[in-house]
């Protein structure tokens, strides 16, 4: 593991560990694919049930069995979840979300803000008490909100507490608020990535940046410019075509320089077996550096 990647305030007692947590997570490759699970409180049913989605979908245990049977590198989740259902799945490496808010509440009438639910020594003893391969924490902060200092303050003292015991630590960033025009800005999501940096991060979640004239994958080399040693992982949005997405997979990671991606829907939404498919596909293009052809072969066998 390159040495710049274990940041100053982990202890030296805790930098192997911290270095196995971030080997298992990335597969040795310094990239992350994050199995995004965190929806059913930030979109609560709709996107588990309904036209479209497996049935499969409708049992919150369907995000277990995807990330037992398909090639991850984390499965991130609420603590709850985790706490009901990880026993019976033991083999699988988790990042505990340590906030979330529904969408109930819209800009209109409050600034978003996603207050912390348990502390970071919580997880830590959860992880001894367990024996579950808890591999790190992670936390959305909405900057533009007028709640934003908050969440920054909430924010800084997750990953030291987390790096103090050995925890990897990705950081949802999003500019959301009455005060933000364009939450995909360019230039307002390379912000984001930077806001992450300073805050200390070792990954950084964001949406892919959109702007007229211009292709995403090159606009979104500023955003990974500005996030220096943060590596950044994009967030894979509603379900879209397979062929689609893969394309777009490769080319955040192989021409803007993106360190992964963090999905969701694309995957959950569909049954077990074509979820598993996906998994891979995405591992593969992910971990492997392989082509979006290869990866949709994969999906498709």
């Amino acid at each position: 593991m390159d040495r710049q990647l274990i940041p100053a305030d982990v202890p030296f007692d805790r930098r192997v560990e911290f270095m196995e947590n971030y080997d298992m997570i990335t597969q040795n490759s310094g990239r992350l694919m994050l199995f995004a699970g965190d929806q059913k409180v930030e979109h609560l049913n709709k996107d588990f049930y309904g036209e479209n989605i497996s049935k499969d979908d409708s049992d919150p245990e369907h995000l277990f069995r995807i990330a037992k049977n398909g090639r991850i590198g984390v499965f991130a989740t609420q603590f709850g979840l985790i706490s009901r259902y990880g026993t019976d799945y033991r083999d699988v490496p988790y990042l505990v979300k340590l906030n979330s808010k529904t969408n109930l509440v819209k800009t209109g009438q409050m600034d978003p803000f996603s207050n912390q639910w348990l502390s970071v020594e919580s997880v830590a003893r959860f992880r001894k008490q367990s024996s579950l391969k808890i591999a790190g924490v992670g936390y959305t902060v909405y900057i533009g909100s007028e709640f934003e200092y908050k969440m920054l303050q909430q924010a800084a003292t997750i990953v030291n507490e987390a790096h103090q015991n050995g925890l990897i630590v990705v950081l949802w960033v999003y500019p959301r608020g009455k005060a933000v025009k364009d939450e995909k800005d360019p230039h307002l999501i390379a912000g984001a990535t930077g806001v992450a940096a300073c805050l200390g991060a070792d990954f950084v979640k964001v949406n892919y940046p959109a702007e007229k004239g211009k292709q995403s994958k090159e606009i979104f080399k500023e955003a990974i410019a500005a996030a220096g040693r943060t590596k950044v992982v994009c967030a894979g949005g509603s379900s879209t075509d397979p062929k689609e997405f893969f394309q777009r997979l490769h080319d955040q990671i192989f021409i803007s320089g993106a360190s992964g991606n963090a999905t969701g829907r694309n995957i959950h939404q569909k049954d077990l077996a074509t979820a598993v498919r996906m998994c891979n596909a995405i591992s593969a293009i992910t971990f492997d550096s392989k082509s979006a052809d290869e990866a949709m072969r994969i999906y498709q066998s």
